[in-house]
């Protein structure tokens, strides 16, 4: 066996003859098998966790926070930072077996604030994507601007789950972001484009209890797929929104949110400003989302969290509704990378 042919034995069944030199989450990838990552590879989000049975390698200093020391004892390891260099016998969910790549058009670019659009791919190749609300997918971009190699980021999906034939994504434009700069400077109507999906395990759970959603910025996302959902069901669940932003040029989708607490049996929604102008004559919630929550509710006791956005303020959301009295086996969280 030489290095430029490899054998990757999953599950230990299925066997995968590859050309080494790659990381495994490229190689994997392929071989049309998608192992989920929010950071493209640079070992930064830890979502690429494969259980590694033989050949992996000693275990590299970037995965050593990601991974914890029990994880470690078992065997698991980040496919971006494992290389493929001889025969490897590897354990991955059966799930990801069924994620696969579209193909789509982009048939409509929205702007919704002065940094943040909402696009709409229609399927091309397959012609319809089956995902649970809350989940995400992997977007593609390519080279550009003299770049050799493309990179691909991870989008919540914020669109009706029943209407399978398109999805909408909501991408807030990130400084120097390759992803975020190619789709808001050259993405264009009629362009293709290519994913990978659906992922994650984020979603709503099925108990009775009450739900307290929080998010920001772009972590709308997958909690208007989540209303979509609730909507189709005709969920009478209690649920209510609290979504926060700097200005009140940054509020989005108002009047999206105000049909859903039309059509929804007991859905408020609760946007909150952090430094309104004087001017603005702004006469709802301010300051900081989590302060906001705080000052709302006296108990939580019995509620489930449901959170999205940036790592401090899921970390301080998980704070604020664990004191409320939500245990954390309750707060489920979709966590930027």
């Amino acid at each position: 066996m030489t290095f430029e042919s490899c054998q990757i034995t999953i599950n230990n069944s299925r066997k995968q003859m590859v050309r080494g030199g790659k990381s495994l989450l490229a190689t994997l990838h392929e071989q049309k098998i998608f192992i989920p990552t929010a950071c493209g590879g640079r070992a930064v989000c830890g979502l690429c966790k494969v259980k590694v049975l033989k050949g992996g390698g000693p275990l590299t200093s970037p995965e050593k926070p990601l991974l914890t020391q029990q994880e470690q004892a078992n065997g698991f390891r980040l496919a971006c930072q494992v290389k493929v260099q001889g025969d490897l016998e590897i354990e991955i969910p059966d799930d990801l077996f069924r994620i696969r790549r579209y193909r789509a058009r982009c048939s409509k670019i929205e702007d919704l604030t002065d940094d943040m659009k909402r696009f709409t791919f229609e399927l091309e190749n397959p012609k319809t994507i089956d995902f649970t609300a809350g989940q995400y997918i992997q977007l593609r971009c390519p080279p550009y601007n003299g770049s050799r190699e493309g990179v691909t980021r991870s989008y919540s999906i914020a669109s009706n789950p029943q209407e399978n034939h398109h999805i909408d994504l909501i991408i807030r434009r990130m400084p120097h972001g390759i992803c975020t700069t190619w789709c808001f400077e050259h993405l264009k109507v009629k362009d293709a484009v290519y994913f990978t999906g659906p992922y994650g395990d984020f979603h709503l759970r099925p108990a009775d209890a009450p739900k307290i959603f929080i998010a920001g910025g772009s972590g709308i996302a997958p909690f208007v797929s989540i209303l979509w959902q609730m909507k189709n069901n005709a969920d009478k669940r209690k649920a209510v929104f609290f979504f926060g932003c700097n200005r009140i040029e940054d509020l989005c989708l108002l009047d999206e949110m105000k049909r859903f607490e039309q059509e929804l049996a007991d859905f408020h929604f609760v946007p909150v400003v952090a430094s309104p102008s004087p001017e603005s004559g702004w006469k709802g919630q301010t300051g900081l989302v989590t302060e906001a929550v705080q000052r709302s509710f006296q108990t939580l006791r019995g509620w489930e969290g449901y959170l999205c956005g940036g790592p401090g303020m899921i970390e301080a959301a998980v704070r604020v509704l664990a004191e409320l009295g939500i245990p954390q086996e309750n707060i489920y969280y979709d966590k930027f990378a």
